[in-house]
């Protein structure tokens, strides 16, 4: 049975639908409303994101169609701020793990789509999976998201299963603490028994909003070709009480000022159905050139560099609370450049092709991947680099395991929690990198972060906590949190 005769009965709830949240017209009506907004209009909405409440869709059309560069400017300072003030100094570090390329699907951007015949396909075992996992954890990894195919060999008992197995693989002081899920859209069924094994965000991606572009790019008769069913897949993950969902787009399918308007759509969708619990994470991925996927190499939609720093500037904006994601498609350039407007998780030390983190051990680096990626450094150099940015890398996974999620996480989001639970513990976590993983030269950029990010610890109990916890992971101890 194919995938899309297998859910088939299931898509009945949304053929039956008159509309879905996104209304196509309706987005480009606001774009075009705001196509010239002054600087008044920009800095009245700036007056309001301050307060680090959600902006509503025209106030996001107004900064997105503002061209002033002075008051992109000002976005961009803003945007910062709110960041910091929000999220503390941190970033949260995670990495990839990519268990199968095997596909039911034929997305025309995608190199892993079911007629690309020169990707060589796999599935790792749960022996090769373990492999895999030592690898990343003797590299200091804590996080990670695991990313599957469609396919009938990643159906969802593997799936629970291969979770089972990063849980339980232990290399001396590390595991993988948080094991985050990017799958295909399930049914509410299936969701319970992710949350059953323990899964941290579960995560899909919409790819592109605009509905007649999602139908060109994903042909009829696969799972994929069906919008409202990858559309409501957060839904159902709620409905089955998977607590933190996340959303994102691939930037260069379409016009990237209608993709971020369909991020802010979708998230206030949740939000309003689910007592203001909206996405965990927003990821903005942008196309990138994939082995044999002509469509992929020359997207007509591409977003520039410019564009892109001013796109993370308005999510960061219109979704105060909301962690913000980008990942190693990137170059090392366009990282340090926008990291700084908004953005509170990275990967880092990434192998996209399945087994690559083995084949890296060996310095053989995997050629037939689903895309290129950008940033290539080790862990270790990026750690560095973001203690030396005058940010504390955070390997934290606190929150997930304490049951701080869902709506008690967002309620957290908005308070000073961050500064008295998540500054503390990202200090720990990036306290037993240096300790377990770093080299001499990211040891020494990370005393000095860690330093100056403990003079600015008001409370005394919480700064004498650290002091006392500090000894006790220098003493051996490890995994210690509030």
């Amino acid at each position: 049975m194919s995938f899309y005769e297998k859910y088939k009965e299931e898509f009945k709830e949304y053929d039956m639908m008159d509309k879905d949240f996104i209304d196509d017209e309706k987005i480009w009506g606001q774009l075009n409303k705001w196509e010239k907004p002054s600087k008044a209009d920009v800095r009245a909405v700036l007056d309001k994101a301050e307060k680090k409440v959600r902006l509503d869709p025209e106030e996001m059309a107004i900064l997105i169609q503002n061209k002033d560069r002075d008051t992109i400017e000002e976005m961009c300072a803003l945007a910062n701020k709110l960041k910091r003030e929000v999220y503390g100094d941190r970033i949260v570090f995670f990495a990839p793990l990519y268990i199968s390329n095997k596909c039911a699907n034929n997305c025309k951007y995608c190199g892993f789509r079911r007629e690309n015949r020169l990707v060589e396909r796999k599935t790792l075992s749960l022996d090769e999976i373990e492999e895999e996992v030592r690898v990343m954890i003797s590299e200091g990894q804590k996080r990670t998201v695991l990313v599957y195919g469609e396919s009938p060999e990643t159906d969802i008992d593997f799936i629970c299963e291969s979770i089972k197995r990063v849980y339980s693989t232990k290399v001396g002081n590390g595991e993988i603490r948080r094991a985050n899920i990017n799958c295909a859209p399930l049914s509410r069924d299936e969701l319970k028994k992710l949350k059953e094994v323990g899964i941290g965000t579960y995560q899909v991606f919409q790819e592109t909003y605009h509905h007649k572009t999602y139908q060109e790019v994903h042909p009829h008769g696969t799972i994929k070709s069906h919008y409202r069913w990858r559309l409501y897949s957060q839904d159902r993950a709620q409905d089955a009480g998977v607590d933190d969902v996340a959303i994102g787009a691939l930037f260069g399918l379409y016009d990237w000022r209608f993709e971020a308007m369909g991020l802010l759509y979708h998230t206030i969708h949740l939000e309003e159905k689910y007592n203001g619990v909206g996405p965990h994470t927003i990821s903005f991925p942008r196309i990138e050139p994939a082995i044999g996927t002509p469509f992929a190499s020359n997207p007509r939609y591409a977003v520039s560099d410019e564009d892109f720093k001013k796109l993370v500037a308005v999510l960061r904006l219109s979704v105060p609370y909301t962690g913000l994601i980008l990942t190693a498609r990137e170059r090392p350039e366009v990282r340090r450049e926008v990291i700084p407007v908004g953005v509170t998780q990275i990967d880092a030390g990434t192998r996209i092709g399945v087994g690559g983190y083995k084949k890296s051990k060996g310095n053989l680096l995997p050629e037939k991947e689903q895309f290129q990626i950008g940033d290539t450094r080790s862990l270790d150099d990026v750690v560095r680099e973001t203690c030396e940015m005058d940010n504390i890398p955070s390997f934290c996974t606190a929150c997930y395991r304490a049951g701080r999620t869902g709506e008690d996480f967002m309620d957290a989001a908005k308070s000073s929690f961050v500064h008295n639970f998540c500054m503390p513990n990202a200090i720990l976590t990036l306290k037993e990198y240096l300790l377990d993983y770093a080299t001499p030269e990211t040891k020494g950029a990370g005393e000095k972060a860690i330093e100056k990010c403990m003079k600015g610890i008001e409370d005394d109990n919480i700064r004498s906590f650290l002091q006392e916890s500090m000894k006790r992971l220098e003493a051996g101890e490890r995994d210690i949190r509030l």
